[in-house]
């Protein structure tokens, strides 16, 4: 087979990240973007709407009653505003994919850089909530402290600032070489890159993603996971029926990461096999990776609405704060419910001495973290 030449058409995908190639002989994706102007507006109002109530539910909690004891704690309340941050973009990304982009180039910039930074921190901190709850397995049979001190306050505001710097660098192109392209379909706010660095730059830019948003995450996780597993395993103090239960939720968090994240991975290291190799050599192919890229990022936004559910709404504590935070609500408007109780007390997966439980069993204030059952 012949060499086939690529040439970049940025407004192949009618997609925020749409900075894709085709064939350099005709391609006619009209039903590409036909499909993006109906598939993507519908699952982007979904998603927005159902992560802005768990999230905000999220912060509001926090914000009202819930102290920030652990780590966990802080990743939780920064992965809430990390992923309202992302949903808050996509308004922006239907109205390209139905209207073209009008809002013009330093807007662009500054939503594909939130778009990207954000996507990039909510899977960096699911990785840090994993090591924060390895580490209190590891220390589930020192004394039980206070509360955190100033020591502690200040490791974790070094560990949020360098995330966030972190997710800021990934961030970084966008911010450089998004633009508002025109071309005969209209206006798209898309990446173009200097003539000579396009195919590099942007294949190296698919293999970061795919290292640093899924495959250092996953890594990371199931390491950290597995110790928390083994040790649920052969933790004593806690009965038979709880110690699976808190397992099971352990499966259920990486189930949802691979789930949701592992298709768009998947697609995006084709993609960038594609950009360095040529791989697809026919249009029909070009047009379905084109929509299955769609598909799997739209899977992949799910995580920030399903966030909450894992990693705070899942934990009985977290519930009866919701209950509380309720009430006065109620309250508030005028309405009051009527005075039940708060429910037995949450069991936590860190696992801690037996001791430790007691004393926290009868404290009034409970400790809210991400792993309670």
């Amino acid at each position: 087979m012949e060499d086939v030449d690529y040439y970049y058409d940025d407004d192949e995908l009618g997609f925020n990240d749409s900075d894709y190639y085709h064939l350099h002989t005709v391609c006619n994706k009209e039903a590409v973007r036909s499909f993006a102007s109906v598939f993507l507006p519908v699952v982007y109002a979904l998603t927005l709407a159902t992560g802005l109530a768990g999230n905000a539910l999220v912060v509001a909690v926090y914000a009202s009653r819930v102290r920030l004891r652990t780590l966990t704690d802080v990743c939780i309340l920064n992965l809430a505003a990390s992923d309202l941050l992302l949903l808050l973009t996509l308004p922006f990304w239907a109205a390209d994919a139905v209207h073209g982009w009008h809002l013009g180039a330093a807007a662009c910039k500054a939503v594909s850089f939130l778009y990207s930074a954000n996507f990039s921190c909510g899977m960096l901190l699911l990785a840090c909530v994993s090591v924060d709850r390895y580490r209190a397995v590891a220390r589930s049979g020192g004394p039980a402290g206070p509360g955190p001190g100033p020591r502690a306050w200040k490791r974790w505001l070094l560990v949020m600032v360098a995330l966030w710097v972190c997710v800021a660098f990934l961030g970084l192109p966008e911010l450089l070489f998004s633009t508002v392209k025109h071309s005969p379909h209209g206006l798209a706010c898309t990446a173009v890159y200097p003539h000579g660095m396009a195919r590099p730059a942007k294949a190296a830019l698919e293999l970061l993603e795919v290292t640093l948003r899924f495959l250092l995450p996953l890594v990371v996780m199931a390491w950290c996971y597995g110790h928390v597993g083994r040790a649920l395993g052969r933790a004593t103090w806690a009965r038979s029926r709880r110690k699976w239960r808190a397992l099971r939720v352990l499966l259920v968090v990486v189930a949802v990461f691979l789930l949701t994240q592992l298709p768009y991975s998947a697609v995006k290291l084709w993609r960038a096999m594609d950009i360095i190799y040529g791989l697809v050599t026919d249009c029909g192919l070009s047009k379905r990776l084109d929509q299955a890229l769609q598909v799997t990022e739209a899977l992949a936004l799910s995580h920030a609405c399903v966030n909450p559910l894992l990693y705070a709404l899942m934990g009985s504590s977290f519930r009866a704060h919701v209950l509380k935070l309720a009430k006065r609500v109620g309250r508030w408007l005028g309405r009051h419910g009527p005075g039940e109780g708060e429910g037995p007390a949450p069991v936590e997966m860190a696992l801690r001495s037996r001791a430790q439980t007691q004393s926290q069993s009868g404290s009034g204030d409970q400790d809210t973290s991400t792993f309670t059952i």
